[in-house]
């Protein structure tokens, strides 16, 4: 039973270190602390760190901010044009208000409003609910026909 080392001492809290007491790690904040580590042939990492808030409660914070760091702009695609008149004439076909199709669906009847309108960005989910409530194919080729064929 030689293995037990009774004699050590674990430290826990700041003072315990990879390797004892060495050099505490440091955050460069400015580009002369940036430029001088450099000089001194010090490891660096070049990571963007967020803000604990983001970390657990929400994770989308951080796609976001990664975001708002890119320049480009790119335009959320929409429900098409020919999309909201499929819906808007199969929902008249079967003497439906918008506020019916959303109770039908789970919805309120601003999002029928918005998708009818084509302000909407589109959902599978909801798509598929509206099409299996009016009996309308609404994805895909074919927009505004029977969902499903004569027998």
């Amino acid at each position: 039973m030689s293995n037990s080392d009774w004699d050590s001492v674990t430290i826990i809290g700041s003072k315990a270190r990879i390797g004892g007491g060495g050099p505490r790690e440091t955050v460069a904040k400015t580009s002369s602390q940036l430029n001088a580590a450099r000089r001194a042939g010090a490891v660096i990492g070049t990571e963007k760190k967020y803000g604990s808030t983001n970390t657990r409660s929400n994770p989308e914070g951080q796609r976001l901010t990664k975001l708002d760091d890119i320049d480009d702009v790119v335009a959320v695609k929409k429900v098409d044009a020919s999309v909201g008149k499929a819906i808007q004439q199969a929902r008249q076909e079967k003497k439906f208000t918008q506020k019916d199709l959303a109770t039908k669906v789970n919805e309120k009847p601003n999002v029928i409003n918005d998708y009818e309108a084509g302000r909407a960005v589109p959902s599978q989910q909801l798509l598929a609910k509206l099409e299996r409530a009016l009996g309308v194919k609404l994805r895909g080729k074919n927009i505004g026909e029977p969902l499903f064929g004569k027998k």
